[in-house]
């Protein structure tokens, strides 16, 4: 009786891992080959670093001013020594606005990005499911991401297919 039922189970499993066909694709490989994505890259990292270089303009002038505020204190009166204190809390308030315009959840970065690398990622994406249709696949994991695979069998990676189907 546990025979047959092992058996049983055992062909149940075999074919419903049969059933049901898998595929691997790297998402960063593939968009590493595409050139338009290294310039949407850049073009963000320039952008990004220029407004970072801004940020911490008005940041070091809120610092440089603290610290002649610091050591010319005792010459100042108390209502003189109270505006170079809020001229500091606005730079530095200024700052922080800056900061949250350029790299907040919706800010300038963020808009700049959608605009840039989304069609591109939506590209790749449409040409997962091309390929994965024509291959009659059922599922495709993206390496590329945050999936971690202890093994890959070269033959179920499709990224080279992704890439021809994109004309690359």
């Amino acid at each position: 009786m546990r025979i047959s039922l092992f058996l049983i189970l055992f062909s149940t499993l075999g074919l419903t891992a049969h059933a049901q066909r898998f595929a691997v694709v790297d998402t960063e490989y593939i968009l590493k080959e595409i050139p338009e994505y290294g310039q949407a890259q850049s073009q963000l990292n320039s952008m990004s670093e220029q407004w970072q270089g801004e940020v911490e303009a008005l940041l070091s002038e809120a610092d440089a001013l603290q610290k002649s505020l610091d050591a010319e204190r005792i010459l100042l009166t108390d209502e003189m020594a109270a505006e170079r204190e809020k001229v500091i809390a606005d730079k530095e308030q200024e700052a922080r606005k800056l900061q949250r315009q350029y790299f907040g959840p919706k800010g300038d970065l963020f808009r700049k990005r959608q605009e840039l690398v989304k069609p591109i990622q939506d590209q790749v994406y449409n040409a997962v499911q091309d390929v994965a249709r024509k291959k009659k696949l059922d599922v495709v994991f993206d390496k590329g991401s945050s999936l971690t695979m202890l093994y890959t069998s070269t033959k179920v990676d499709i990224s080279d297919a992704v890439l021809d189907a994109l004309g690359y």
